[in-house]
């Protein structure tokens, strides 16, 4: 076999007898070279047809690597057990922005800069006063930011280095006090702005729990584990929420719309809201006593066991071993949790079962996490929004590393057409005769 044979694909389209070779790069092919591939010469080129995009790359990407059998995440090459153990979020999030660890000057001024932005315009406050009593929070969260783009018309030139480097600032700064200002909305309280001598973690958490006390100290175990919360979530590839961006993205369009496209998107019920579906069938199985009943219910196809697969992982998703340990460590503070025991024990039943091996049903990273959330008080609505705090570097290296990739187009996907074609209209007056 020849060099170049083994770097290309020769299709036979069985319909003509003609054969292409098409060029392999990377473990893939362009969708456009399948384009030549013609019934005859005034027919369409051939398409590819990949609802979901389950084998379908949109882009090049230096920012974050999954390889879900073996169960790695890795972001800009760094594995993510390090980056929790030894990181912290500002740091990381400068990580997936620039592509670099910090030196320490660069990393003091980034967290200078992202301090000193904590603030919003007090015309945003009024907005979010705006909303219902009962306004969920991720939908306060996704109308806040994408306000923002009305506060800062400059964002828009995004062909400006400098420019895009503030919007970013900007933007990973305001969301915790976008997210605890709705937090705070929707219980009645008043907003507390932040303090700006606290770690960005430790000011979200003034921000949400805040009352009549001089000064807010939170326990820094509890500072942590949610600060280890934010970098597991900070990045995953192209899920559906950084797919919204990149798309909205391409249209050029300024990176709070494209941010808040992936607010609205991490907003639905299969991308953000598992860890709220895990701690409702915690809830629902009571005790560790139901849990065979459980278990036989999901063999039968009777209940759903939540936390447990993944889309990209095949192994044990390296998220939920590092999330596991943070949930111990937060119930030293806020004391154990019946339902970690359930959890805990439903995990063994699972990870010894056949059945469960069978099908590499390993817990992944909503599986602890809503248990954490709830020792934090947070009410259940509250749980997306969390995510978006930690997933807003990631989406914002992503949006980057968009608007400088010149292979880029703006997003347009073919479609097969089901429809009817060629009718002829009948005006009202005879329909309706």
């Amino acid at each position: 076999m020849t060099q170049q044979s083994a770097e290309t694909l020769t299709v036979r389209d069985n319909r003509t007898g003609k054969e292409y070779d098409v060029p392999i790069t990377d473990g893939t092919i362009k969708a456009a070279d399948l384009g030549q591939i013609k019934a005859g010469d005034d027919a369409p080129g051939l398409a590819v047809y990949d609802p979901g995009f389950v084998n379908t790359a949109s882009c090049r990407s230096a920012v974050t690597y999954i390889d879900g059998d073996k169960g790695i995440l890795e972001y800009r090459g760094y594995p993510i057990e390090q980056l929790a153990e030894k990181s912290n979020f500002l740091e990381v999030a400068y990580l997936l922005v620039h592509g670099a660890l910090p030196t320490k000057a660069e990393y003091d001024a980034w967290v200078h800069e992202i301090t000193f932005h904590t603030f919003v315009h007090e015309n945003v406050k009024e907005f979010m006063q705006g909303f219902r009593y009962d306004a969920h929070p991720m939908g306060m969260l996704m109308a806040s930011v994408g306000a923002l783009s009305t506060f800062y018309p400059d964002a828009r030139n995004i062909s400006d280095s400098e420019n895009r480097h503030m919007q970013i600032v900007r933007m990973i700064a305001k969301m915790p006090t976008l997210g605890a200002w709705s937090f705070r909305h929707a219980q009645g309280k008043p907003w507390v702005y932040p303090d700006n001598e606290l770690s960005y973690t430790a000011n979200f958490l003034s921000m949400l729990f805040k009352m009549s006390e001089q000064k807010f100290d939170a326990d820094e175990r509890l500072v942590k584990a949610l600060d280890v919360l934010f970098i597991l979530h900070a990045d995953h590839e192209q899920n559906a929420s950084t797919n919204a961006v990149r798309s909205v993205g391409s249209t050029q369009v300024d990176p709070y719309s494209a941010v808040a496209a992936g607010v609205g998107a991490l907003f639905g019920p299969l991308h953000g809201g598992a860890n709220e579906a895990v701690l409702r069938m915690l809830k629902r199985i009571g005790s560790k006593e139901n849990i065979p009943d459980f278990i036989k219910g999901v063999k039968d196809g009777n209940e759903r066991l939540m936390g447990f697969g993944h889309r990209v992982y095949k192994n044990y998703d390296p998220r939920a071993k590092i999330i596991k340990k943070s949930a111990e460590d937060v119930f030293e503070v806020t004391g154990t949790n019946p339902l970690l025991d359930i959890a805990l024990e439903l995990e063994k039943i699972a990870l010894e079962d056949e059945y469960f091996v069978k099908r590499k049903l390993y817990p992944n990273v909503d599986f602890y996490s809503g248990l954490i959330y709830e020792a934090f008080q947070f009410p259940p609505e509250m749980f997306t929004v969390l995510f978006a705090i930690g997933r807003t570097p990631g989406w914002l290296a992503q949006w980057l590393e968009l608007v400088q990739d010149k292979e880029q187009k703006i997003a347009r996907p073919k479609q097969i057409y089901t429809g009817d074609r060629t009718l002829d209209f009948v005006p009202a007056s005879e329909r309706w005769a």
